[in-house]
């Protein structure tokens, strides 16, 4: 999984973003091709607490709005779903990605307290 937004951000931080309100989304998108209809999602992006998203969802759902629509049947249906998705902020991930961040930190906890029992 590739988290964006989170550049020079340790685990520890990442759970302290979280803590503080932030919290970890992604967007999907729509794109048709006459016969087909591919559903896509963003990557992750952490959204600290009080950011402004406004950009970023508006992107996500122009490219669904322009590209999204040309498939017959789920093509409209799809874009809707995704416009939809993609202005209310997102679909949010955070407890998935705080477990895996937890399960990190246990990792290397673990990892520092082997190094030294066998120093």
């Amino acid at each position: 999984m590739r988290i964006k937004n989170i550049t020079g951000l340790s685990a520890v931080d990442l759970q302290q973003e979280a803590a503080d309100g932030g919290r970890f989304v992604y967007y999907p998108y729509t794109v048709s091709f006459i016969f087909a209809t591919f559903r896509r999602t963003s990557g992750v992006y952490l959204v600290r607490k009080n950011e402004n998203t406004g950009l970023r969802k508006s992107y996500f759902a122009i490219i669904s709005l322009l590209f999204g629509w040309w498939a017959i049947p789920f093509g409209p249906k799809y874009s809707i779903q995704a416009i939809r998705s993609s202005l209310s902020g997102g679909k949010d991930v955070t407890d998935e990605v705080m477990s895996t961040v937890a399960g990190f930190v246990l990792f290397r906890e673990a990892e520092q307290k082997r190094k030294a029992i066998q120093q």
